[in-house]
């Protein structure tokens, strides 16, 4: 329930029910959780904030996080023998993965081994320092596989800050934007919560998710207030972001 007798509208209190469909919550396998314990304190710390379904969503990025169906598969199967019997037994965990766009990737497209989130859609990143030379190919490559992307952060790549129209060339070129959560605060810094705000004004973010990879995560999520003048946009791709990712 919102809390609306107090003077500050803290993130959490608009959590309730909500769907996080990026975190980095399988144990061993990129740099979120480390193992099954600190995956088990990651989920309940986010149980906390209201979060009541979860994505996992590892990397899988060449060179560096080479993960497969294989090492997710067997990564959730540790996670699942982990909770079978505790409190987490009943809540929804579903394995996905978030795609550097990279050679690698167009050779698992070129394979139609794709893990979606859930039906068509993709959870897709870039480098922070600098976007694919192709990345419009890319994109269109993935939306001839039938496949719709979602950015992951868009907010967070400075290479556009002071490029905002290429944002809505991006969403006029079929691409979905995920804000992260944390970006409401100057967690990443001012410029990416300057940024972020910007695209909620303009109404370019359809989903929110948290990112999670460790429990300054969760401490740093728990703070977050929210400015009025967003509030009613955050509360619309959170409410989004729950509808089109449950499987409740």
């Amino acid at each position: 329930m919102l809390n609306f007798f107090s003077k500050k509208q803290y993130l959490r209190d608009l959590l309730e029910n909500f769907v996080d469909m990026h975190c980095h919550i399988l144990p061993g396998i990129d740099d979120g959780a480390k193992n099954v314990e600190d995956s088990i304190n990651i989920i309940k710390g986010l149980q906390d904030l209201g979060i009541r379904e979860f994505i996992a969503t590892p990397h899988i990025m060449q060179d560096l996080y080479l993960n497969d169906d294989e090492s997710i598969g067997d990564s959730f199967q540790v996670l699942l023998e982990a909770i079978n019997y505790g409190p987490l037994k009943k809540i929804p965990i579903n394995p996905s993965a978030e795609y550097m766009m990279d050679d690698n990737f167009s050779m698992l497209l070129d394979q139609n081994n794709i893990f979606p989130l859930k039906e068509k859609y993709v959870l897709v990143e870039m480098s922070y320092f600098q976007p694919p030379i192709n990345l419009e190919e890319i994109i269109f490559k993935i939306k001839m596989k039938d496949f719709t992307p979602i950015i992951a952060h868009p907010e967070r790549y400075s290479f556009y800050h002071n490029k905002k129209e290429y944002y809505k060339e991006l969403k006029r070129l079929g691409c979905f934007f995920q804000l992260n959560l944390l970006s409401l605060s100057e967690y990443y810094g001012k410029g990416t919560q300057k940024i972020g705000a910007f695209l909620l004004e303009e109404n370019l973010i359809d989903f929110v998710g948290t990112d999670t990879h460790h429990m300054n995560h969760i401490k740093s999520l728990s703070k977050i207030i929210i400015n009025n003048k967003h509030k009613k946009n955050v509360l619309k791709v959170i409410e989004n972001t729950t509808k089109t990712f449950s499987v409740l």
